[in-house]
């Protein structure tokens, strides 16, 4: 049996959609499952025993229609039984109806209606700490395997030569992989309106340094570096005394090394938490006012993994606005989300998960 899985665009979007590929190899040991995604989200596939091939999908290239057309009729040569669109936009929903395919798995009202004989619906509201986006990917194979037997964590896949590299990285700047505590702060969003405040976020890490016994690392990308010094600069003495700034990743898979060497994550959310959560880090989360939280914390139990959003304190605020004007509206929200709000909550955290 051949089955192929769907998932475009970013980093957690991919690690979330992966736990298709584990289920499915664990109940059908033999299958070939194969996983189509863009190129630039490779490495959080890295050394994954669940996934036979990955088949790369050039975006720049396939926006072009005819060429589009001519990657689903590769596609289509391939003879797949079965193929998951957990993606549900026009241009999977076309890979996968030229697919071939006996059975093609979609959600009911998204994506490509016409390409899929087999429609689960897509929830609105989660059911349980999985959360919504984990609740999602799991209906459209829970259908194929013995339920007793799902497992909704993503994984990352890490060898012991990486694990030993960055134990020697960490070594390099100053940090003893077997007594230091190291903190990893999610300092950028993956856009400005999903960003917490900067005089904000230095209250935070200047709150964790004071209180906590701790290096702290800051997570960016060389062309965020003028942003993250300015961050930097606006902590106080001893919380900068206790970062080490220089040490981060350089490409995405330094990244998940790096990640993997720390006690925990902190900060805005977005890839990087995905990361923390698929490596079993703990992690607090700050979310954006116009996000919607239920539609993306997941795993949050109160303990190992916390989400905050400005209407868990003011719920009054939100009233029916659309993402629109809540995205509109971002900045006042973010202002209302003093760190006042949650740094009990956030103490509690650090207490449980630095003993």
């Amino acid at each position: 049996m051949k089955i192929l899985v769907i998932q475009q665009k970013v980093i957690g979007d991919v690690l979330i959609s992966s736990i298709i590929c584990n289920n499915l190899k664990t109940e059908y040991p033999d299958a070939q499952i194969d996983y189509l995604v863009y190129d630039f989200t490779l490495p959080v596939l890295e050394n994954n025993p669940n996934i036979d091939n990955i088949v790369v999908f050039d975006s720049k290239k396939h926006k072009n229609g005819l060429n589009l057309i001519l990657f689903a009729l590769k596609i289509r040569k391939e003879k797949y039984d079965i193929v998951i669109d957990a993606y549900a936009k026009l241009e999977s929903g076309i890979i996968t109806l030229l697919s071939g395919a006996n059975k093609r798995i979609g959600f009911k009202n998204k994506g490509l209606q016409i390409a899929y004989n087999t429609k689960v619906n897509h929830a609105d509201e989660p059911k349980s700490f999985y959360g919504l986006a984990i609740e999602r990917k799991i209906s459209l194979f829970e259908q194929l395997i013995h339920k007793n037997n799902i497992d909704p964590y993503p994984k990352l896949f890490i060898t012991d030569s990486e694990k030993e590299e960055t134990n020697i990285l960490f070594k390099k700047n100053g940090i003893d992989g077997d007594t230091d505590k190291v903190i990893i702060v999610s300092i950028f969003g993956s856009e400005a309106s999903k960003t917490y405040p900067e005089n904000y976020l230095s209250e935070v890490i200047d709150f964790v340094a004071a209180n906590f016994d701790v290096k702290i690392l800051f997570n960016y990308t060389e062309n965020q570096k003028e942003k993250a010094k300015k961050l930097f600069n606006t902590c106080n003495k001893l919380t900068q005394e206790k970062i080490v700034f220089d040490l981060i990743g350089t490409d995405l898979r330094s990244l998940i090394k790096i990640v993997n060497n720390c006690n925990l994550m902190i900060g805005n959310d977005g890839g990087a938490i995905n990361i923390a959560k698929s490596l079993q880090k703990p992690t607090f989360t700050i979310f954006s006012p116009w996000i919607k939280k239920e539609s993306w914390s997941v795993f949050e139990d109160g303990k190992n993994n916390i989400g905050i959003h400005v209407f868990d304190y003011f719920p009054e605020l939100k009233q029916d606005l659309s993402a629109k004007e809540l995205k509109e509206n971002n900045n006042m929200f973010y202002n209302k989300l003093t760190p006042n709000l949650f740094m009990e909550s956030l103490s509690n955290f650090l207490k449980d998960h630095l003993k």
